[in-house]
């Protein structure tokens, strides 16, 4: 006989999963300190978006992050799908800090090409089970796509 494991608080995980993601946000915002200076001193593509925007892009982002993977966790999600979001958030977590306080702009790049194939794989694998947690992820693949090529022509231009 198997002993049923007691369902946790939905509201507690979900308080888990924004917690997590937060972490991601704040390393990411502590090793931005300087990214406004160093963005500005870049040379830039002309489809560039203004420094201003990342804040409230990224902001709006994470909160779709953390949903999404509580409302995989809540269709009891396999271990892969929650696999390929902490990959994931550990090559979010990385990339501020390689761009801007290490200035590896290349090493950045295959940091966040790492990331866009993980975030694809994590949207596929969340789709099995929730397409809302799998859509919440859309706007993101989208923007780090963006990233990938802003960060791409920086590197060609620099």
């Amino acid at each position: 006989m198997t002993e049923r494991v007691p369902h946790r608080n939905p509201w507690l995980v979900l308080a888990g999963f924004a917690g997590v993601v937060g972490v991601v946000a704040v390393v990411g915002a502590l090793a931005a300190t300087s990214a406004k200076d160093v963005y500005a001193r870049l040379e830039l593509p002309s489809w560039a978006p203004p420094a201003s925007l990342f804040g409230p892009v990224w902001t709006a982002l994470y909160v779709m992050i953390a949903v999404s993977g509580w409302l995989y966790w809540r269709t009891d999600g396999e271990t892969r799908g929650f696999a390929a979001y902490g990959v994931g958030l550990l090559f979010n977590l990385l990339w501020t800090p390689l761009f801007f306080e290490g200035r590896a702009t290349g090493v950045a790049l295959a940091d966040i090409l790492l990331l866009d194939v993980t975030v694809v794989v994590t949207i596929v694998l969340f789709g099995r089970r929730s397409k809302a947690a799998a859509a919440l992820l859309v706007p993101y693949l989208g923007w780090i796509l963006y990233a990938t090529a802003l960060n791409t022509a920086i590197l060609v231009l620099g």
